[in-house]
């Protein structure tokens, strides 16, 4: 197969990565605490065919981040709701282990624990949060109150590139990197904080990529069915 055939393939790949990432920010748009993925592409050289086909450079898909952008804060009236202003992230243990997120969506267990919605221990400074039977009050600085009485501390972490967290399902999982708490947060009780999904941006760039997924289609076509055919219908005829 001629190298420019194998060049268009290689960015349908990464086109078709980039459909499926823009597909599920945007399916997500109402998740709370949702950040969408940014990515971008790479040149990638196959220098075993440098030398003969200068041409024939591959792209590959560049490394993934997390845009932490905060999205807005939305009063919910809801006492076990809490959104982060600014920094940090919420520590849930899961059974595969410790997981970070911003949808402060939680719930009481039938133990008596504030959990997220898919049962998730949320921790607090000093382990998990135990809250009762009795009304639910977070303060600002992070204090769980249950009935007027203290429950302990929401947890809340940062790292030193949180735009390098991987997405795993609904949570986030660091790799590589130690969490540092956060010294100075502000959490708003009764408020949940809303994806910073911009549907308007995604759907422009959804667009684009669907369109120059369609040219580097025509492409392939026009490399494989018209050239390489009239070719080997030339060259049979010798």
């Amino acid at each position: 197969m001629p190298g420019g055939s194998y060049i268009a393939l290689s960015g349908l790949h990464t086109r078709q990565e980039q459909l499926d990432r823009l597909a599920s920010d945007i399916a997500n748009a109402s998740t709370a605490g949702y950040k969408m993925t940014r990515t971008s592409n790479n040149q990638a050289n196959r220098p075993q065919f440098e030398a003969v086909f200068q041409s024939a450079i591959d792209v590959t898909t560049g490394g993934r981040r997390l845009d932490t952008a905060n999205g807005s804060i939305t009063a919910t009236g809801r006492d076990m709701d809490a959104a982060i202003e600014g920094q940090g992230f919420f520590v849930v243990e899961t059974p595969t282990g410790t997981r970070y997120t911003r949808n402060g969506h939680f719930v009481r267990s039938a133990a008596g624990q504030l959990t997220t919605d898919d049962g998730s221990v949320v921790q607090g400074t000093k382990g998990p949060l135990a809250i009762g039977t009795g009304k639910v009050d977070v303060a600002e600085d992070g204090t769980v109150r249950v009935g007027g009485a203290v429950s302990g501390t929401l947890a809340v972490v940062t790292f030193s590139d949180p735009g390098q967290l991987v997405r795993e399902g609904a949570m986030l999982r660091s790799v590589g990197m130690e969490p540092q708490p956060v010294t100075s947060v502000a959490i708003h009780g009764g408020s949940l904080e809303q994806s910073n999904v911009s549907v308007v941006e995604r759907i422009a760039e959804l667009t684009n990529v669907m369109r120059s997924f369609e040219a580097l289609q025509k492409a392939v076509s026009l490399q494989m069915n018209d050239i390489d055919a009239k070719a080997i219908d030339v060259l049979g005829r010798r």
